[in-house]
């Protein structure tokens, strides 16, 4: 008879014990928030990698921080600016944060500096979660999908081959920067983007946010400074608090999936950047309340309602996505690329769906079930 030894471990540390998210108004203005590091030793403290692409660098706020840095250096801090876009999201680009550090001496008590979009944010964090086994994250987010989404709660990664986000870690920043002013900076599908995480967010867990919503859809397509800011606010509060009961997403985390399973196949079949994340979330939850009223989790009425505010705010909601138009067996394509999402835990597909404005529940559902809404 065989001997059984047991090695009983300690659950393994994030990297920080709680993220501190602090909102700022008015301009950024990223040389006051973050003074050099004296030296290449970091004697005043720790030094700091700041991860950046293209389009932020170039940033009119944005553009003196980065001007202080000579051939990438500033005292002990550096500079690395990325490609901008998902298609820079890769295990090369990671890697490539990853070098940097090394190549300049940084060790664990160190910080990375991700100052970006969720691209930018999931990379920085992933990179930092490797180095070293753990250095030390923090984000400054500058786009309203980072600021209400991709930037809180610690999931980390990078694309790989044509799926999202297959690589990754659980790995929370020790400090969220939020300016929302950098929302007044992006282009109408940047904003439209990070929107639907937004929504999503009320659909989810804010009937009041969703009254909000409904209320004031003329002043949010105008972004009203006041309006964004209570929505930024209620949507980083929600999630937080989500992700305190469940941060490795083993139940009530899952919900926040809703419209990703969807929409993250489209995003794989179309060619990864081909649509914006946000995008193909507010498809993806045009097609979950669809797939809700057909099972008769929701009644006619609330699909009707969910799909006409989808549509006031520029989303798509047919069944075939006009990414996908000229393709050979789109549904089909989709439902494949549904199969490999790293969520689903069984021969079925795994969804969030819902019964009404926070009526959430998760359930697998045959594939002919799937079939007939796309």
């Amino acid at each position: 008879m065989a001997q059984v030894f047991t090695i009983k471990y300690p659950s393994v540390h994030p990297g920080t014990e709680s993220t501190e998210i602090k909102f700022f108004e008015g301009e950024p203005d990223l040389i006051s928030l973050f003074p050099a590091a004296d030296s290449v030793d970091g004697i005043s403290g720790p030094r700091r990698l700041f991860v950046t692409d293209t389009v932020i660098a170039d940033l009119p706020a944005v553009q003196p921080f980065v001007n202080e840095f000579k051939d990438g250096r500033r005292g002990g801090d550096l500079l690395l600016i990325l490609g901008a876009g998902e298609k820079y999201k890769t295990v090369d680009s990671v890697l490539k944060i990853v070098q940097t550090a090394l190549e300049n001496n940084f060790n664990r008590s160190d910080i990375f500096t991700g100052i970006g979009g969720g691209v930018i944010t999931d990379m920085t964090a992933f990179a930092s979660s490797m180095f070293k086994r753990g250095a030390k994250v923090e984000f400054v987010s500058t786009t309203l999908l980072g600021m209400v989404d991709a930037a809180v709660g610690g999931k980390t990664g990078c694309d790989f081959e044509s799926y999202k986000n297959m690589i990754g870690a659980f790995y929370p920043a020790q400090t969220l920067y939020i300016f929302p002013q950098f929302v007044q900076t992006l282009t109408s599908d940047e904003y439209r983007s990070g929107f639907a995480e937004a929504i999503k967010t009320a659909f989810l867990y804010s009937p009041q946010m969703y009254e909000l919503i409904k209320a004031e859809k003329q002043k949010i397509l105008q972004r009203d400074k006041n309006v964004l800011n209570k929505i930024i606010t209620e949507c980083v509060k929600a999630k937080a608090s989500v992700v305190e009961q469940d941060f490795t997403e083993k139940n009530i985390r899952m919900e926040l999936n809703l419209g990703h399973t969807f929409g993250h196949a489209l995003e794989s079949c179309a060619g990864l950047g081909k649509v914006t994340h946000g995008d193909a979330v507010a498809w993806g939850m045009a097609r979950a309340v669809c797939l809700s009223e057909s099972l008769g989790l929701c009644p006619p009425e609330y699909k009707t309602e969910i799909l006409e505010i989808l549509r006031f705010f520029g989303w798509e909601t047919e069944s075939v996505h006009s990414a996908l138009k000229g393709m050979d067996s789109p549904a089909l394509m989709l439902l494949a690329a549904m199969r490999k999402d790293k969520k689903n835990s069984s021969g079925k597909v795994r969804f969030v769906l819902q019964k009404g404005i926070a009526r959430n529940i998760i359930t697998e559902v045959d594939d002919a079930e799937i079939l007939k809404i796309l």
